[in-house]
Formats: C-alpha cells, structure tokens, sequence
C-alpha cells in the first residue's frame, strides 16, 4: 500500500520555491442559486468544500505569520491541483473575509484513486433470488414508503480496476461514483497532500491545516435544505428525504431506511443505526418479559408474608433495633421500615429470578443475531474483505515513519514511526497512565463513601427533629433514603466531572501510542474508554450490591474505616432497593445529560449562529455557506454514541436482576436516541466524511464480556444482595422441625427469626446513643440478617447453623446458576451460525463471477492475442520451406 501510495503521490511533493510555479484555483461569483452542488458552469460537481479566512482583511499584528500561512494554503492548493483536483474559489455572501474553495475530482482521477483505495464496484445486477420472511407482512406497515425511498439495487462487486473499467456497470459516468464515495476519494487526496518541508520532514494533511488554523473548515456538502427539496431538478434531494421519512418524530414506530442512510452517509453511521436498531428491537422482547415481573411482583406484594410482619404493631411493632450509629444514633422501632419493605417486595420476589435467568439467554441470542445480521450487511455494503485490502494508513502514522527496518516476510526495507524499544515504552507509559486514572477513579469512589458514613450521622441526628411534626413525610424519608439519594446524586457529578477530565487524556495517550490505521485508532481509544467508564459508572453500583452492608461486625463489636467511620448497613431487607435507586439516578440523569449535550446545545448554537446571520443580511446565501455555519461533528465522529449506548448495555445486563424495568427504560430511550442522533445528524451538523466500516470494532467484544460478567453479577446479587436464599432456606429447613416450630413449612415468623438478639448491656461506651434508653427492653435486634447465636448461648455472638446454611445455599445457588446459563449460551452460539446459508452462496457468487469476469476475460484476450502471433509464425515458417515457382 505504501508503495502504491509514493508511485502515485511522491512526485507531486515537495515545496515549490518559486511563485510563478505555483497553480491557484479559478474565481468564480456566486450565482444567486442556493442550491446548486456544481462549479459556476454547472456541469463539475463539489466533491469537498475548504474555508479559510482572508489573510489580507485578518485583525493580527502579526504580519509575518499570516503570509506564512498563506503560503502553506498557496502550496497545499497547488498540490491539489498537481495531483488531479479541479479547485473554485468563491467568496463569502455574508462575510467577505471568508473564502470557499470547491473541490472537483475528475473522472481520472476518481478512477485512479478508487483502485488504490481497492473500492468496491458493481460489476452486474444480483441475480439471486431473494425470499421474503414468513414475517414480512407483519414489519410491512412499519416500512417505510417505497415510492417515497426506493429501495436500492443490488450489485455482485469487485474491487475496481482501472484495465478492467470496461467489465464493470458503468451506466453513465457521472453517477458511477455517488456523491459518498467521491467525498470519500477527495478526502484521502486532502489528507495526503503536503504543504511544507521542515528539516528534511515533510507536512502534509488537511487535518494538520485545520489544527494550525490555515483553513477554518472542511467539509463535504448536504445535497439539499432538510425543510424542502432542492430547487435543482437534478439533485435528489435525498437529506430531505432522509429527514421527512428517518429523522422526523413522527417516524418514531417505523423501521430505518438503512440502505439508504448508508448511501447518503457511508458505512460507518450506516452500521452504527443497524446495530442501535437492532439493540433497540431485541430489547422489546426484555421490557415486555420484565414489565410482566414487575406486574407480578406488583400482585404478590400484598401475599408478601415478611413485609406484613415488618408492618404488623403486634410483630414488627414489637422489635426494637439496635442503633445505626455512635452516639448520634438511637434505639427504633421495626415498623419504620414498613413502607420499604413494600417496595422491595415488588423487586425481590421469584419473578426476579426468572427475569435474571431469561436477560443471561437474552444477551446471547442479542450478539448471536447481531452476528448473522452484521455478516448480511458485510456483504451487501461490500465490507467483507474491508480490513485486508481498503484500510488506508494514517496520515499522522505516516508522518512519522522514519525508522527503517527490515519487513520478514517480503525481505524488503520499510519505514515504521519506531523501533521495538520505542513501542515498549510507548505502550508502558501508556498502560500507566490508564491505571493511575482508574486508580483515581476509585479514589473518587472511596471519598463518596466516606461522605455516606459521616453524612449518615448528620441525618441520624437532624432529620428527625426538622420533619418531627409531618410523619407522612418521616415515614419516607429515613436517614437511610437521604443518605442514599444524596450519595447517588453526587456519585453522578463526579462521573459527569471525570467523564470530561478523562476524555482528554485518553485522546492525548492514544495520540501518543501512534496507532497505524484509524480503526486500530478507534478500537484502542475505545478500549481506553471503556475501562474508565466501567469503573467510573458501576464501581458504586458494585460497591452497593457486594460490599455495602457485609463487614460491619455486630453491635458489640462494629467494623470502621479508617479507624474513625463505622462502616455502614443495609435495611432490613437488604441493599436491594438501594440498588435500584442508584441504578434510577445514574440512568436518568445520564440520559437527560447526554441529550442536553448532543441536541439542545448543538440546536442553540446553530439558533444564534442564524439569528446573527439574518441580522447582518437578507440575502441569497448558496449551499456551501449554509453547510459551513452548521456544527462540526468532531473528529471521533459516533465514537460516543456508540459508548452511551454500551454503558447503558451494561447497566441493562449487569444489574438487572435489581431493576427488571431497566429494558424498558432503555427501550424507551432508544426509541427517542435514534430519531435524535438522526435529526441531530441530519439538521445540525455539517455532513460527516463518509467512511467505511466493516463491523462495530471493539464494542463488539466489549459488549461478548458484559454478558460473561453479567451472568455472575445477577446470580450474586439474588445471592448476596437480596434477601430471597435466606427465604428459601427459612421456608424449607427452618419453619419446621428440628428447627422450627411449625408443623408446615411457611414464611410466618421469618422476621423473628432472622434478626439476631443483642444484649443491650454489652455496647460499648463508644457506641451506646446519648439519648436515654426507653422502656424496661433489655435487648435489640441486629438491623441487617447476621444470624447470630443470642446472648447467654455458649457461643453467643458467633454465627449459628442458619448461617452457614444460608451461606452454603448462596455459594450452591451461584454455582449453579452461572454453569446452567453458560451452558445454554454454549448451545445456542454453537447452534446458531455466525453466517447464513444466504450470505454465504451470495458471498460465493461474487467470487465466482468476480473471477469470471475479470480473469476468464483477460485469459480470452491473451489466447487471442497468441493465437494471432501463432498464426503469424506458422506463416512465416511456411513461406520459407514452400519451394520456389518454376
């Protein structure tokens, strides 16, 4: 590739010493037609517009950098011009310092290019048969209108060929290569053409222009107003069409017009909508299944044995509880739970257990279907053999290649940007700055800790004597809810503050490691990414359903940290509700944030930007102007699009079994995600560089490792975080003989049963509550289920048989849990085949008539052509041994 690049590209480098050998673009006035996509003679099209400020009407006092910059922009552009480009320059309508340079890329130069870059080409009409599913008539109100958008023709491809041109179907050459594709090719040329020699190393790159700011902008053209079509009987008007049939609102129920938004807009956003619409579809299945489980706990909330306990003022108003707290913390009453346990009734029931079994095969079959749909659109976006023959090197990885070593396989020098020494310490000071920033991520993490325990003393203390008179009020909010949502909400800031911090950094340290091709770029930005937004989103999740709660000692003895905060406690029923409502706020308020980000602001500034423009004019502006005061889209493009949506992934799979509505909410936020990425795309940003994309890179695997994790997560946290095994063990061992006192097994007594007796006498001094003690008890219950032996037993304190029975279930119940679902996703991953019996004979189609078309052809040609030579030498060989005429 490299070679191919220098035989096409290395003679038209090198900076020109001399004005006069210089080429400039042709000038041109605007026209007064808005939307027009051609040069001013109407028959080149603009493949890529380039803005720039004038350096004569610059406010700078410096002069020199100015006419520095003017002569890198001067070289630049005559380069293009050296390497095939046709270049217009046309100045502003509404601000005559701006300059807009067109690009044209010829009909040679097309062709040139897209055979270095190996495009794919059609070479005739698919002749396959296609079959309609069984359920076509079903999607068929959910399609959109094929008189409307008319679905796309198919095509066998080959990689193009410039000596092949005649084998392939080339209708008419100014619709061969589409508007995607030319935008395509001109960016390469941009990204590849120099604009200064330094010390013997050369600049090049459109990028590294935008950087310096020699130009201000670079973009390729939306073909028409997304509010109407174009004027130009001509011009397809296909943005438009994309907004009133994919972006609008209104299309929300309908299905994407995939082929076509990969036609406007390339493969890579392509993909990225196939996948979040079939995110999106699969996940109907999960909300419909957890809806019914939250239903169903919903039913058996009012059959919920323990929570009527807990409410009961004969049982649960009888129990008195040890304090939470040193000091602060008083004795209370059982009962001040009641509404809580309620709720968690609804959560931590068997339809929960159910609904974690059914999302472990649920997220199998998602990445076994996505598997299969992915290789379809492979194949009919022509992606299949992307990575091994299109995948173009960076500029900025090309830039610095300057070391030369010895390739092993072709025994021939090439350049590399560094040595093996080099890339170990590259890689090294990578992967600490990747750790150090996890570390401080759960620094962070540590320190909203703290603030639970030390503001959960506050609360304790204050809390009861400010809403003292309203109980309505008191019987929701306890210290313990206060402490929770106010925790939840400043883990959230932090997230949002790092998020920002960290973005940065890790573009800064991918940057630095240099990697050769952009989606080696993206997969290694992507895993740096992630690893910080797996630690910086779920570790106070983890940390609430695993750690929370489980080493805290007993009242005579409590765990502290750091030697000075006690460490804090679950309810009664667990932390499971407290999950829960993490979950809601991290989730809610990351999807309320997020739309913030990537709509209204984008809508605001492009608001004031038009509002500035039609106070300073009224008049005609062209297309090309109107693009350029649209957003950016920025240089990782959907990169964080598609993280969004994985982190929600992962907030859907990992913790479900505490939150069976989450597929819901992620339902409905993804219903409303892809018609906002679409309107945003569509009228707020500039058209994005089309590029290709085979697959979803690095998130696949990412998201393969959520669902491994995701198995083990759900079965510990009905093991460990809800209360549903100790249930389990009271209703079938200890509700009745030997252990218990019931002639049938039941959940009657559970709550007495489970919270171990503390002798009041033996709190420390440390611990014991500043208020008086009231009523002539003289024990209390332990707050979370420790099942310890009572006061005055031998071994009082130490924890009975109910514990190691229940601890023996929840390590039996994992156990087992996690082999019967791996075991279903074995069977269904090797069941279900990664490529359909379909793709893989339209797969072997192509080659065939691939090599048919391109090689028999050239064969034919060669016999031909030998055949003629044969014919010759025969002759000549005759008429020298015929004898001569008498």
């Amino acid at each position: 590739l490299v070679l191919e690049l220098n035989q096409v590209m290395i003679p038209t480098y090198g900076t020109v010493p001399e004005q006069q050998n210089l080429h400039t673009p042709e000038w041109a006035d605007f026209d007064d037609k808005p939307d027009s996509l051609f040069f001013s003679d109407g028959q080149r099209r603009i493949d890529f517009v380039l803005v720039y400020e004038d350096e004569s009407k610059k406010m700078t006092h410096k002069r020199s950098d100015c006419k520095k910059q003017k002569r890198k922009r001067q070289v630049y552009e005559s380069n293009l011009i050296n390497n095939g480009l046709q270049l217009e320059t046309t100045r502003s309508v509404l601000d005559e310092k701006l300059i807009f340079v067109k690009v044209h890329a010829p009909w040679e130069v097309l062709c040139t290019y897209a055979e270095i870059m190996h495009i794919k080409m059609p070479l005739q009409p698919d002749d396959l048969k296609t079959r309609d599913s069984a359920f076509s008539w079903f999607s068929r109100p959910f399609r959109v209108d094929e008189n409307i958008i008319k679905p796309e023709q198919e095509f066998f491809t080959a990689p193009f060929q410039k000596e092949h041109v005649s084998n392939f179907y080339i209708p008419d050459k100014e619709t061969f290569f589409n508007p995607a594709t030319r935008s395509r090719i001109v960016h390469f040329i941009l990204s590849r053409v120099e604009y200064a020699t330094k010390n013997n190393v050369k600049k090049f790159g459109i990028n590294k222009l935008l950087d310096a700011g020699i130009y201000k902008a670079a973009f390729p053209l939306h073909d028409s107003c997304f509010k109407h079509p174009s004027t130009d009987p001509n011009c397809p008007s296909e943005r438009y069409l994309l907004y009133r049939e994919w972006a609008h609102p209104k299309n929300f129920f309908k299905l994407q017009p995939l082929d076509f938004i990969r036609k406007y807009y390339g493969e890579k956003i392509g993909i990225y909508f196939a996948w979040l619409g079939f995110y999106t579809n699969m996940l109907i299945v999960a909300a419909v299944v957890g809806v019914g489980c939250f239903l169903y706990g919903c039913l058996a909330k009012n059959n919920c044995t323990w929570s009527q306990e807990v409410c009961d003022p004969n049982i649960g108003g009888n129990i008195i509880m040890c304090p939470q707290c040193d000091k602060v913390c008083t004795y209370w009453n059982l009962t001040i739970t009641c509404e809580s346990s309620k709720k968690l009734c609804i959560f931590d029931s068997f339809g929960t257990l159910v609904f974690a079994v059914f999302m472990g095969i649920w997220v199998t079959l998602f990445l076994e279907f996505w598997k299969r749909r992915q290789a379809e659109l492979e194949y009919e976006w022509d992606t299949v053999e992307y990575l091994e023959q299109e995948e173009q090197v960076r500029p900025e990885y090309e830039a610095q290649c300057t070391h030369v070593v010895m390739n092993e396989i072709t025994q021939q020098e090439e350049h590399v940007p560094y040595t093996a020494c080099g890339k170990c310490v590259r890689i090294t000071f990578c992967a600490s700055a990747v750790f150090f920033w996890i570390l401080l991520i759960i620094a962070s993490v540590i320190g909203v800790i703290v603030y639970r325990l030390s503001v959960f003393l506050v609360f304790s203390g204050t809390l009861s004597q400010h809403i003292s008179g309203m109980e309505a009020i008191r019987k929701y909010l306890t210290p313990q809810t206060a402490t929770s949502i106010t925790a939840s909400l400043i883990s959230f800031i932090v997230i949002m503050v790092l998020n920002v911090i960290y973005e940065k950094v890790a573009i800064l340290i991918t940057d630095f490691e240099l990697p050769r091709t952009q989606t080696d770029y993206e997969n290694s930005l992507t895993t740096k990414m992630f690893l910080f937004q797996f630690v910086n989103y779920y570790s106070s999740c983890f940390y609430i359903a695993f750690f929370k709660g489980k080493f805290v000692g007993h009242p005579g003895n409590p765990v502290y940290w750091l030697g000075k905060y006690r460490n804090e406690e679950c309810d009664p029923g667990g932390c499971l509700l407290e999950l829960t409502t993490q979950l809601a706020i991290i989730v809610g308020g990351k999807a309320i944030w997020n739309n913030i980000q990537e709509v209204l602001l984008p809508w605001v500034k492009n608001l004031i930007g038009r509002y500035c423009a039609a106070a300073r004019s009224e008049k005609v502006v062209p297309r090309w102007e109107q693009d350029y005061h649209l957003q950016p889209i920025g240089k990782l493009g959907l990169f964080y699009e598609y993280l969004e949506m994985v982190i929600q992934f992962g907030f859907v799979t990992l913790f479900v079994a505490s939150f069976p509505l989450g597929p819901l909410l992620a339902l409905m936020n993804n219903m409303l995600e892809i018609r906002l990425d679409a309107w945003k795309l569509t009228t707020q940003f500039r058209r994005m560089v089309p590029q290709k994309a085979q697959d979803i890179g690095a998130w696949q695997p990412i998201m393969q490792g959520i669902a491994i994790l995701a198995v083990v997560t759900n079965a510990m946290i009905i093991a460990f975080t809800s209360d549903m095994i100790p249930r389990l063990v009271y209703y079938w061992s200890f509700s009745v003989p030997p252990y218990g006192n019931h002639s049938t097994h039941t959940m009657k007594g559970y709550i007495n049963s489970t919270l171990s007796v503390f002798n009041i006498s033996d709190l420390k001094n440390a611990s014991k509550p500043s208020s008086p003690w009231f009523g002539n008890q003289t024990t209390c219950r332990q707050v979370y289920r420790d099942f310890r032996y009572p006061p005055g037993h031998p071994h009082q304190y130490e924890h009975n048989i109910y514990y190691w029975h229940v601890t023996a279930a929840k390590l039996a119940f994992v156990i087992v849990m996690e082999h019967v679902i791996y075991f279903v996703k074995f069977i269904i991953s090797y069941v279900i085949p990664d490529v359909s019996q379909k793709t893989k004979s339209k797969v072997k189609r192509e080659k065939y008539l691939t090599q048919k078309l391109l090689h028999e052809n050239d064969l034919k040609v060669v016999k031909k052509t030998m055949g003629k030579i044969a014919d010759k030498i025969i002759k000549g060989v005759d008429s020298t041994f015929r004898p001569k005429a008498e």
